[in-house]
C-alpha cells in the first residue's frame, strides 16, 4: 500500500499535546476545537455508551483499577483481565448503594468494555460543573481536553478539587470524592474481589475518573461540513460517540480483534457510503502495558488479517477513484506506556494520488515522505481535495 501512495507525519492535536483519543480522533476527521472549549471524552462516553444524558449533568470517563490500603495505585486498568460479568457485578452494587451526602443528587456507573466505564452525576435543581480536577493522576486536563501525563510509578489516587470558586464547582468535586471514596468501600470485601484474589489476580477496588464534561455537544454534521456521507466500523464508546456526535452511522463488524470481519464490512458496504472510517483497537494497548513483542505481533496480525484480506478483496472489485487512508489518533511508545505527542505516519494510498519512495508503512519512512508534517485537522479536507481533482 506504500508503494502505491505516499507518506508525511501527522501531528493530531496540536504541538506538546500527547492527546487521547476523542479529541485526536475529532482533529482527524476535520474538526478542531481552537477558540471553543471542549466538552470532555465524559459526554462522547456516555452518548457513545447510550447513557442518559443531558445539559447540567456531570458526566465522566472511568476506569476500574487495583489500589493498596494507601490509595497507591498499583494498576490503573486492574490487569485489563476483567469480564462483562464482573464488571456488571460491581456496577450494580456500586449503583444501589454508593451514598452522597447531597440528597437530590444521584450517580450512575455505566461499564463498557474491560476496565472502562461511565459516571454520570445529576443534581435535581442544579446544574452541575465540569470545573474540577480528575482523580486519575495519569491525565490533565486544558480546555477541556484530556491530555496524557508523563507516566509514574508512584502514581496515587487524588481527590478532585474545584477549579473555579463557585458553588455548582464545589458540589461537583465533592460529589466525586464521595463516590471515589465510597466505592473503595464498598469494593474492599466485594465476592468478585474477593474470587479475584483468590486466583491471584488484581481486584477491581477503586473507580479513577477523568474528563468531566456538563454539556451536550452541537457540532456540525460531517455530511454538511464536507458534502460526503460516511459510516464508521468502530468498537470503543468513544468512537462510537463520536460517530453519533458527527452524525455518521456507526457499524459494528465482529469482536474488537476481529480484523479479518472489520475488512469484510468495509467491502461490503462501500457501495452504500462516500466513504468509512475505521478504527482498529489493538496496538493502544500493548504499549500502555510496555510489551514491545506483543504489539509487533498485533501490528503484523492486523496488517495480514486486515490489510491483506481488503487489498484481495479490492483487486476482484476493480474500484476506481478509491482512496485509502492509514494514520493513528496518537502514539503510545513501550517505552513510555502512554500517550505521547510525537507525530504518527500518515498514509495516502490509491491510483490517484502522487506517488513517492516510500515503501514500508514506519516513523522513519513517514519522516522521509513528500507530504511533510501536517496538523490533523488538515487531513481529511486534504483527502478529499486529491479526490475532487482527479
Amino acid at each position: 500500500m506504500t508503494r502505491m501512495g505516499c507518506l508525511g507525519q501527522v501531528i493530531t492535536v496540536g504541538k506538546g499535546v500527547a492527546p487521547q483519543s476523542d479529541i485526536a480522533v475529532f482533529n482527524m476527521l476535520g474538526y478542531n476545537f481552537k477558540g471553543a472549549r471542549y466538552v470532555g471524552r465524559g459526554v462522547i462516553e456516555s452518548i457513545g455508551s447510550n447513557v442518559d444524558f443531558h445539559d447540567g449533568d456531570l458526566a465522566l470517563r472511568g476506569n476500574f483499577a487495583t489500589v493498596d490500603d494507601k490509595l497507591n495505585i498499583l494498576d490503573r486498568r486492574a490487569g485489563r483481565q476483567i469480564t462483562n460479568k464482573e464488571s456488571q457485578m460491581i456496577a450494580r452494587t456500586v449503583n444501589k448503594n454508593i451514598r452522597l451526602s447531597e440528597k437530590n443528587a444521584s450517580v450512575k456507573v455505566a461499564p463498557t468494555i474491560g476496565h472502562r466505564m461511565t459516571i454520570r452525576f445529576r443534581h435535581k435543581y442544579m446544574a452541575l460543573s465540569d470545573r474540577i480536577t480528575n482523580t486519575d493522576p495519569a491525565y490533565d486536563r486544558v480546555d477541556g481536553i484530556g491530555v496524557a501525563k508523563a507516566t509514574s510509578h508512584n502514581m496515587r489516587l487524588r481527590k478532585s478539587e474545584a477549579q473555579e470558586k463557585s458553588k455548582s464547582a464545589e458540589i461537583s468535586a465533592k460529589l466525586l470524592n464521595e463516590f471515589s471514596e465510597g466505592a473503595i468501600k464498598l469494593l474492599s470485601e466485594h465476592p468478585v474481589n474477593k474470587a479475584r484474589i483468590k486466583a491471584g489476580m488484581m481486584p477491581l477496588n477503586a473507580i479513577l475518573s477523568r474528563d468531566a464534561g456538563t454539556r451536550y455537544p452541537h457540532i456540525e454534521p460531517i455530511r454538511k461540513k464536507f458534502g460526503i456521507n460516511l459510516a464508521s466500523i468502530v468498537d470503543m464508546p468513544v468512537e462510537v460517540g463520536i460517530s453519533k456526535v458527527l452524525g455518521i452511522e456507526a457499524i459494528i463488524a465482529g469482536d474488537v480483534t476481529n480484523y479479518e470481519q472489520k475488512a469484510l464490512t468495509v467491502i461490503e458496504e462501500l457501495n452504500n457510503y462516500d466513504g468509512l472510517y475505521v478504527h482498529i483497537k489493538g496496538p493502544d494497548e500493548f504499549g500502555h502495558d510496555g510489551d514491545a513483542i506483543g504489539k509487533k505481533r498485533n501490528i503484523e496480525a492486523i496488517d495480514k488479517q486486515f490489510f491483506g484480506t481488503l487489498l484481495n478483496m479490492l483487486k476482484k472489485k476493480k474500484l476506481t477513484k478509491l482512496m485509502i487512508i492509514v494514520s493513528a489518533d496518537h502514539s503510545t511508545p513501550c517505552s513510555r506506556k502512554a500517550h505521547t505527542d510525537d507525530p504518527v505516519p500518515l498514509m495516502f494510498s490509491g491510483e490517484m494520488v502522487d506517488k513517492d519512495n516510500t515503501s514500508r508503512f514506519t516513523e522513519r519512512h513517514a519522516k522521509q515522505g513528500s507530504m511533510g508534517v501536517m496538523m490533523g485537522a488538515d487531513v481529511f479536507g486534504a483527502a478529499l481535495n486529491i479526490l475532487k481533482s482527479k
